[in-house]
């Protein structure tokens, strides 16, 4: 009897240990198969026996053992490139290479993934079709000749048609970009004929045009010239007419005062006198009364 319960109280401790043992470990695997860590740019859709029922955000996450799953989807920045067959305005065949950055809406990817499985098959479905479509619509709205020397003009148009028309889309369009416009060599080769001729004509142009400004600048300068030789002969004229007008006011004005004052024509004589006596041919008396008329005079 002793020995049963020495036997009996040997065997408890170690039915414990075990069952502990046994317990930490289907708790920590139900701990690990319980947490997962979703990583940056991704989100998890939870599945509860094969239905979405949550979206796990980056970072650690928990689920229902057995019941729960998950399935991984990247919600960075998509690049989506296609290369299509399209026309011009007037019917002229292009092949186009154009390229959209997108990225799915977070806040709607469960319902995104309730609608189509997965991010993947919403963009086969919907984000392809549409995309080349919009790209054909936007280009067929523009000559040959605009998809060359408009391209900047061209993307613009495609950006905001694109745009406009994924506003019912749970998606964002980042950019577009069009890689590259083909259009038929033959074209190609009468667009340089044309842009050769052009550049020709042009030239043509700025030649007569430099022609016409030296031909107007000498114009201008003989005009120039005969005004300057006018003003000038003007100026000689005016200044000989005053001249002129001053010595017949000046003559007046002596005349004035000789009338006026016998004393002045008297100093007039003298002053125009030369210094030699008359000459006076006779006798003696004849020259004494030639001196006293001269006395006289004075």
């Amino acid at each position: 009897m002793g020995l049963k319960l020495k036997q009996r109280s040997t065997l408890t401790p170690t039915i414990k240990t075990i069952t502990i043992f046994t317990a930490v470990i289907i708790l920590s695997i139900t701990a690990f198969t319980m947490a997962f860590i979703t990583k940056e740019g991704h989100v998890d859709v939870v599945k509860r026996f094969g239905k979405a029922i949550n979206i796990a955000q980056p970072g650690l996450n928990f689920k229902v053992p057995i019941v729960d799953t998950t399935d991984t989807i990247e919600i960075r920045t998509r690049k989506n490139v296609e290369e299509m067959s399209a026309a011009t305005a007037e019917q002229m065949p292009v092949s186009a290479v154009v390229s959209m950055n997108w990225s799915a809406n977070p806040e709607t990817i469960l319902d995104l993934y309730k609608a189509y499985g997965s991010l993947e098959q919403f963009e086969f479905r919907v984000i392809d079709p549409k995309f080349r479509a919009i790209t054909k619509e936007s280009i067929a709205k523009f000559t040959a000749e605009e998809t060359i020397n408009k391209r900047d003009l061209v993307e613009q148009r495609l950006r905001e048609y694109l745009i406009t028309s994924t506003q019912d889309l749970p998606i964002k369009i980042s950019s577009l970009n069009i890689e590259n416009i083909e259009l038929p060599k033959n074209y190609l080769q009468s667009i340089e004929v044309k842009q050769t001729e052009k550049n020709l004509a042009d030239a043509e142009v700025f030649k007569l045009e430099k022609q016409n400004l030296e031909a107007q600048r000498a114009v201008n300068t003989a005009n120039a010239d005969a005004q300057s030789i006018t003003l000038r002969a003007k100026a000689e004229a005016d200044a000989i007419q005053l001249k002129g007008e001053a010595e017949a006011k000046a003559i007046e004005a002596k005349s004035k005062a000789l009338q006026g004052n016998p004393l002045i024509v008297q100093l007039t004589q003298a002053q125009q006198w030369d210094g030699k006596l008359p000459t006076i041919t006779g006798t003696s008396a004849n020259l004494f009364m030639g001196m006293d008329s001269i006395i006289k005079n004075k």
